[in-house]
């Protein structure tokens, strides 16, 4: 259990008898002490009472002998709280001794889905592409790491009337032709040359809309034509998933075609409930408190006045299938933060037609934009979106030549591998080290530096302190007593008995800057730790005590690296 649970289940039963009520004790770190609590500033308005009365009475009642060396009212009525150094010493040993480093896993186990990455078949995959993928991945790791059931679904958008356009180009380029120019991965040129003949030839443009109308009505030729079409671009998606390092596989899989057979009886249950209206010939749910700028209502159409479906139908209908067919309580769609109102408005529909009903709720993890140095929404040279193949390989390419030049020793293999997790690292974590609600920067200089709250600085942590045991030809002993006398030490291990804490919020809000950040504070708490505390050349009992903080140091960062996708080499 963490410290911050052990301090609030101590205080609250405090603060219950003084308030005649539950009243959380909202403990949290302190500069002042190791800990602090406000809820008395608040309790004693309520109460009519002066704060630092409030405070002293609640520290009278509450049992905190055993946990803490100082506790006391401190200003207008803060609570601030030491914990005692054989109390912080022997959370750290029962995280020395745990597999799972004090997170244990879920009581509650959930059904869920994981939407993202969502590219474009017969597209080539950007740096647009990128935060969904990243983010979407960690979210997926850390909930399957606590127990839940996470079924990953990458939203392939492979149907509608661009793909008229695609098939009709297919063929004339021929099966065997087209797959072989697939296969490259040059996706971007196919469609670029398939939509310059749709808007030069008005032939092509006829056979296409023909072909859209073929394969919306199952014609077998022109379904194996986009079949191909749909596993050459697979076949890309996976090379890209390989190099990111994500946990994506073939069998995420899940195009916009699957749900097609679904869309009919999404429509036929809306009528049903009396939820749709009729809007200019198109079938509309008016979702409540969805109003534009002019106060109206706004729209959400499910079914054009052409007859056929967007984006909402199909939407809902994944939502209809995630709840009833998979049984998925948690449903999040990590995609950026302009889709926020279509998403507000199909969570609202769902809710109304009782397909998004408690326990079931949808969550929509937004983020923002990935820039360049001049502010602007990163583009290459020639003012395209920049491709997300090359923007990761040039990551490998800058992290292998640092890896080289600071040791020479590394083999060529070696030093490949060390760039590849390095510089895939520093792309991942540039962007779950931000606010995912906010642009940021692309900065190589930045994202690939030792110092600071950088993948590589974090990475060179871990494989230092596995350096301290491969040079010593020594193993930590978990078991091992631990004692904490110097305050870096001490310090340490208040980061250390952290993890839990920031795993649980993480889990619930999805803010993985905070994962991120926590590591980092542990790595800059170990390098001071390192520099005032020797460790082998320490004289036992403590220099056992050290190894075991070393080890569980390590065994935090790369578990907490993992859970960002973060690979942890062991030499760099």
């Amino acid at each position: 259990m963490d410290l911050e649970k052990l301090l609030t289940g101590r205080l609250a039963p405090a603060f219950a008898t003084v308030a005649g009520v539950p009243v959380d004790p909202v403990v949290r770190r302190s500069q002042r002490a190791d800990f602090q609590s406000d809820a008395a500033l608040a309790l004693a308005r309520r109460l009519g009472r002066p704060p630092r009365a409030v405070a002293t009475e609640v520290l009278e009642r509450a049992e905190l002998a055993d946990l803490c060396s100082a506790a006391e009212v401190s200003g207008p009525g803060f609570l601030n709280l030491t914990v005692a150094d054989g109390a912080l010493a022997g959370l750290v040993s029962a995280l020395a001794t745990d597999p799972r480093l004090g997170v244990p896993v879920t009581r509650a186990p959930e059904t869920v889905v994981v939407d993202y990455s969502a590219p474009n078949v017969a597209k080539e995959m950007h740096v647009g592409h990128l935060r969904s993928t990243v983010i979407g991945d960690a979210a997926a790791r850390l909930l399957e790491w606590l127990g839940h059931r996470v079924l990953r679904a990458n939203h392939l958008g492979d149907w509608g009337t661009p793909f008229g356009m695609l098939i009709e180009h297919l063929a004339d380029l021929g099966e065997a032709e087209a797959a072989q120019e697939l296969s490259m991965g040059d996706l971007d040129s196919f469609y670029k040359t398939a939509r310059a003949k749709f808007d030069a030839e008005e032939a092509f443009r006829e056979r296409s809309r023909l072909r859209v109308v073929a394969l919306q009505g199952g014609d077998p030729a022109t379904l194996r034509l986009w079949r191909l079409l749909v596993e050459q671009s697979e076949r890309y998606f996976l090379t890209v998933y390989d190099l990111l390092d994500v946990t994506l596989t073939a069998r995420d899989f899940h195009g916009e075609s699957s749900y097609n057979d679904l869309l009919g009886p999404v429509v036929e249950e809306l009528d049903r409930l009396g939820l749709l209206r009729d809007s200019d010939g198109a079938a509309c749910v008016f979702p409540p408190g969805s109003v534009g700028r002019d106060g109206e209502p706004l729209p959400l159409i499910v079914r054009k006045s052409d007859g056929g479906y967007g984006y909402p139908a199909t939407d809902l209908a994944a939502i209809r299938h995630r709840t009833g067919t998979l049984g998925a309580t948690r449903l999040l769609y990590v995609v950026g933060l302009p889709q926020r109102r279509h998403f507000e408005m199909v969570y609202a529909a769902a809710a109304q037609a009782g397909w998004l009903a408690p326990p079931a709720r949808a969550e929509h993890v937004g983020f923002g934009s990935i820039l360049g140095p001049d502010g602007r929404m990163l583009r290459s040279r020639a003012g395209e979106s920049v491709k997300l193949v090359g923007l990761l390989e040039e990551a490998v390419a800058r992290a292998t030549a640092l890896a080289r030049e600071r040791n020479p020793e590394l083999g060529e293999a070696e030093a490949a591998e060390v760039g590849r997790a390095v510089g895939i690292g520093a792309i991942k974590y540039a962007d779950l080290s931000s606010d995912r609600h906010k642009d940021y920067v692309l900065d190589w200089e930045r994202m690939l530096s030792l110092d600071g709250n950088t993948a590589p600085y974090l990475q060179y942590a871990y494989s230092r302190i596995r350096s301290i045991f491969r040079r010593a030809g020594v193993a930590a002993r978990p078991e091992a007593a631990v004692s904490l006398a110097e305050p870096a030490e001490r310090a340490l291990a208040l980061e250390l008995v952290g993890f839990g804490a920031v795993v649980g919020e993480v889990a619930e809000n999805l803010e993985f800057h905070h994962l991120a950040g926590y590591l980092s504070r542990l790595a800059a708490a170990f390098s001071a730790f390192y520099e005032r505390c020797p460790v082998l050349r320490a004289d036992e009992p403590v220099r056992e005590s050290r190894l075991v903080l070393c080890d569980l140091t390590a065994r935090v960062l790369g578990q907490g690296l993992h859970l960002l996708g973060i690979r942890t080499p062991e030499r760099l």
